[in-house]
């Protein structure tokens, strides 16, 4: 069994000023104690890297090198996985987005979902409600009570 986890959950987990921080926080930590295979697809990543970085969106943003570190940290965790486009991945995106049109801020979780779709990753741990648009896409959110 293998999942995925949104940008959102690595970012509250940055972020101590979130109020999900501390939830995040300790939902990674159960994942990475876990026997699943957690995955992210390389856009997840570097969305982290874009947004955990960002003065204008954190309060105090990381630093490059922090931010790398933590991915680094997450890459080197024996049951994770980093997801990237492999052939006939224009096929799943246009199969994606011909059930879900993608235009606007839809088209990075549309690349993602058939990222996952490609390799058939069926669950993903977000808040971001625009996945539940996925219909082969499990939609979990780790902050809801």
């Amino acid at each position: 069994m293998s999942y995925a986890l949104d940008v959102n959950v690595l970012l509250y987990a940055s972020d101590e000023a979130s109020p999900h921080h501390h939830r995040a926080r300790n939902f990674l930590g159960e994942c990475a104690a876990g026997s699943e295979v957690m995955c992210f697809g390389w856009p997840t990543i570097t969305a982290y890297l874009r947004i955990a970085t960002h003065p204008g969106v954190f309060s105090r943003p990381l630093s490059p090198g922090t931010a790398m570190g933590n991915v680094e940290a997450l890459l080197a965790l024996p049951m994770v996985r980093a997801l990237a486009e492999e052939e006939g991945f224009w096929a799943c995106y246009r199969r994606v987005t011909g059930a879900v049109p993608a235009r606007g801020n839809l088209v990075p979780d549309a690349h993602l979902a058939a990222l996952l779709l490609q390799h058939d990753v069926r669950v993903i741990y977000t808040n971001d409600r625009d996945f539940r648009k996925f219909d082969f896409l499990d939609t979990r959110n780790p902050f809801e009570a």
